[in-house]
C-alpha cells in the first residue's frame, strides 16, 4: 500500500488508510484541558461509561466526551446539564465509524457550570428530605377572598399579575407585599412577605412573582430558607418567577408553578365570562330538563283525563248503579219468593194442625165427656148415676148430672 503522501488520481488511498492514518496521528496527541459547556448527558443503567455532549460556548461546534462512571460518580458538586466545564481528556479518533471524542481523565466545574451543579445538589438534597413531594401540593382556592402578591415596586410582573386578574374577575382584591427580587435582601424579604401573608386569615393563595431574569438574578429563590418557609406556610403558594430555561428550587416546593406572572393571574382566579357562559348553559339545561320533565307529567295527565272514568265519571256510577239496581230487584223476588213459599208452608201444616186437633173432631159433632176431677170418660164403668159430668163441645162446655146409665152390649 502507498503511503498517504505518495497518493496520486491514479493511485488513491481506501478510505480505511486515511482513517487509521488519522486514528494514528490523533493517538499521538497528549492529554489536553478542553473548556465548554455540557450540552447533552447520557447516563445509561448499567453501563461503565458516560457520554457527554460538550459544545464550545461562542461556535457552534460540540464533540462527544466519554467519561468512567466511577469519575463521573465521584464529582462533587454533580454535573448537570448546561454546566460549564473544563476537562483534562486524551483525543482519540474511531476509524470505523469516522467520529473523533475525548477521554475524559479529569473534569472541574468552572463559572455557571458550577453554580449549577451547587444549586442541583441542594435540590436533590431538599427533594430527598420530602419537600418537593407531589402529594404535598395543596389545590388552589377557586375564588379566593384575598390574593396575597410578593412582588417588586412599581414592577411589571406586579402590573401582569394584578391587570391580568382583575381582567378576569373585577372584584378579586389583592394584599400586596413588596420586596426585593434580586440581590443580598431578595431571599430575607420573600421570606418576611411569605411569613406576613401567611398570618392573614384573608389571603387565600400567595403569589410570588417576578419577571424572569438570570441564572444568577434568580439564586435567590433557591434559596434554602426560602424554600423551607414556603414548604412550612399553611397558605397555597404560587411561583410566577417566569424564567423556562432553568427551575428555581421555589419552583419545586410551591403548590403550582407558573409559566410567566401572566400564567399565575390566570390560574389565581377564574374568568367571569367564562364562568357566566357556563352558568347560563347550566341554566338552560336545568330549563330544558324541567321543561321536558312538565311535558311528560302534562302527558301522564292528559292521558289519565281522557279515560272514560275520568273523563264523565257518573257513566261509571250509572252502570254500578243500573248492576246495584237489577241486584235489589232478584233480591226483592227471591225474598217474596221465599216468604211466598214459607206461607204456603205454614199454611199446610196449620191445615195438618187443624186436621189433627180434637177440636175439629168435636165439630164434626162428637164431645168429650169428663168427671168432676177432669178426667176424659171413655168407659161407662166409671160412671155412677147421679154423677156430676162436664160435656166438652166445639164451641162450650156443658155441666150435667147422671141420671141413668145403659152399657153398650159388646158385639160378636
Amino acid at each position: 500500500m502507498p503511503s498517504l503522501r505518495d497518493t496520486t488520481l491514479e493511485s488513491p488511498a481506501p478510505v480505511r488508510a486515511v482513517a487509521n492514518a488519522i486514528a494514528q496521528y490523533v493517538d499521538k496527541l497528549g492529554t489536553v484541558w478542553v473548556e465548554g459547556q455540557i450540552a447533552q448527558l447520557n447516563r445509561r443503567a448499567g453501563m461503565t461509561t458516560v457520554f457527554l455532549t460538550l459544545r464550545d460556548p461562542v461556535a457552534d461546534i460540540s464533540i462527544t466526551v466519554t467519561c468512567s462512571r466511577q469519575l463521573f460518580d465521584s464529582l462533587n458538586p454533580p454535573v448537570v446539564e448546561g454546566a460549564g466545564v473544563v476537562v483534562l481528556a486524551k483525543p482519540s479518533f474511531y476509524a470505523n465509524r469516522g467520529t473523533l471524542s475525548l477521554a475524559a481523565r479529569d473534569i472541574r466545574m468552572v463559572g455557571l457550570g458550577e453554580l449549577l451543579a451547587r444549586l442541583e445538589r441542594r435540590r436533590q438534597l431538599l427533594a430527598a428530605e420530602g419537600l418537593f413531594a407531589a402529594e404535598l401540593k395543596r389545590p388552589l382556592p377557586f375564588l379566593p377572598r384575598k390574593v396575597g402578591l410578593v412582588t417588586a415596586p412599581n414592577s411589571a410582573a406586579e402590573r401582569d399579575v394584578v391587570d391580568n386578574a382583575r381582567r378576569r374577575w373585577p372584584a378579586v382584591r389583592f394584599e400586596i407585599v413588596y420586596a426585593a427580587m434580586q440581590g443580598q435582601r431578595a431571599a430575607a424579604d420573600n421570606i418576611e412577605a411569605v411569613d406576613r401573608l401567611d398570618r392573614n386569615p384573608d389571603v387565600d393563595v400567595i403569589v410570588i412573582a417576578r419577571g424572569g431574569g438570570s441564572v444568577e438574578d434568580l439564586l435567590p429563590f433557591s434559596d434554602e430558607a426560602l424554600v423551607r418557609a414556603v414548604h412550612k406556610a399553611r397558605t397555597p403558594v404560587v411561583s410566577a418567577i417566569g424564567h423556562e430555561p432553568d427551575q428555581p428550587l421555589l419552583d419545586l416546593v410551591a403548590d403550582w408553578r407558573a409559566s410567566t406572572p401572566t400564567d399565575a393571574a390566570k390560574r389565581i382566579v377564574p374568568d367571569m365570562a367564562d364562568e357566566l357562559r357556563q352558568v347560563e348553559a347550566a341554566r338552560d339545561r336545568l330549563r330544558g330538563v324541567l321543561a321536558a320533565w312538565l311535558a311528560r307529567e302534562q302527558s301522564a295527565l292528559d292521558a289519565i283525563r281522557s279515560r272514560p272514568a275520568m273523563a264523565d265519571p257518573r257513566n261509571l256510577l250509572a252502570a254500578r248503579g243500573d248492576e246495584v239496581g237489577h241486584l235489589v230487584d232478584r233480591a226483592r223476588r227471591s225474598v217474596r219468593h221465599r216468604l211466598d213459599r214459607a206461607g204456603d208452608e205454614i199454611g199446610h201444616q196449620l191445615a195438618r194442625a187443624r186436621a189433627l186437633s180434637p177440636l175439629a173432631t168435636l165439630q164434626r159433632g162428637y164431645a168429650v165427656l169428663q168427671d168432676a176431677d177432669g178426667h176424659v170418660l171413655a168407659s161407662v164403668a166409671g160412671v155412677a148415676k147421679g154423677d156430676k159430668v162436664s160435656v166438652r163441645l166445639a164451641d162450650g162446655r156443658i155441666h150435667a148430672t147422671t141420671t141413668k146409665i145403659e152399657p153398650e152390649e159388646p158385639h160378636d
